[in-house]
């Protein structure tokens, strides 16, 4: 694959760890390693098989787990005297995660707020009633990270046919190509599923297309992925605002 995909807002390795973390439902405190290191390296796999442009801090997170990993797997030293209580390898990580989930946290909780605050008038105008002024939807969605769209893609891969993988592929697919097929779908429907996207894929080379055209849709904001619950299913929708009214051609 030539196509680079750089999305604006790009999570970091250690929002893919607290992600891991919270999918598998794992104690921050006592986090197991080993699973989580092999994890982490399948999302990096998968990001490199996508020319996301991953950055170097990546390449370093992943070497401080094998690292950690690797220290956690050594017997231990014979000569230290054994009343000694030995220094848990996850401790520094485990605070920067502490920290980092706290700040991310607070800048969510401040987002909020903000998209919250929209919605309130400081002053109702003459002529209108409170009851006019219309109530917001008391539906609730998350919003779906870079790392749900990986989870969801592995499983997309995993249900193509294991002779699509391997047919000569006789039909080139291009990424402005499916762009342009995406957005004919999504003006015929409000929502699609994220796995319905995929379902008249060809073979991989299709999907994976298919994959980095949503996401450059998602970075020019003409579509927004979300989630009914945490992990839930995908759900694609157009971005209303990126859609301008029609000019006025009466003058």
């Amino acid at each position: 694959m030539t196509y680079k995909v750089k999305l604006d807002v790009f999570e970091g390795p250690l929002d893919l760890l607290l992600y891991l973390i919270q999918k598998e439902e794992v104690d921050i405190y006592d986090i197991p390693i080993a699973k989580v290191t092999d994890q982490y390296l399948e999302y990096m796999e998968l990001m490199q098989l996508l020319d996301l442009n991953i950055a170097g801090e990546f390449l370093v997170m992943a070497a401080t787990l094998m690292h950690i990993k690797s220290k956690l797997l050594l017997p231990p030293d014979e000569n230290e005297n054994p009343t000694t209580e030995e220094e848990d390898p996850r401790e520094e990580l485990v605070k920067r995660l502490l920290e980092y989930k706290k700040f991310k946290e607070a800048a969510a909780e401040l987002s909020q707020r903000e998209s919250t605050q929209k919605h309130f008038f400081s002053r109702v105008g003459p002529g209108i009633k409170i009851d006019d002024i219309p109530s917001q939807p008391s539906e609730e969605f998350f919003e779906a990270s870079l790392f749900d769209l990986i989870t969801a893609f592995t499983k997309v891969l995993k249900d193509v046919p294991k002779e699509a993988f391997y047919q000569v592929v006789k039909d080139e697919f291009t990424v402005s190509e499916k762009i342009h097929d995406i957005l004919h779908l999504m003006a015929e429907r409000k929502t699609m599923l994220f796995v319905d996207l995929f379902k008249g894929a060809k073979n991989k080379f299709e999907v994976i297309t298919m994959f980095l055209a949503l996401l450059e849709l998602i970075k020019m904001k003409e579509l927004v992925v979300r989630q009914p619950s945490q992990f839930g299913d995908i759900e694609i929708i157009r971005n209303t605002e990126s859609i301008k009214p029609a000019e006025n051609t009466n003058g």
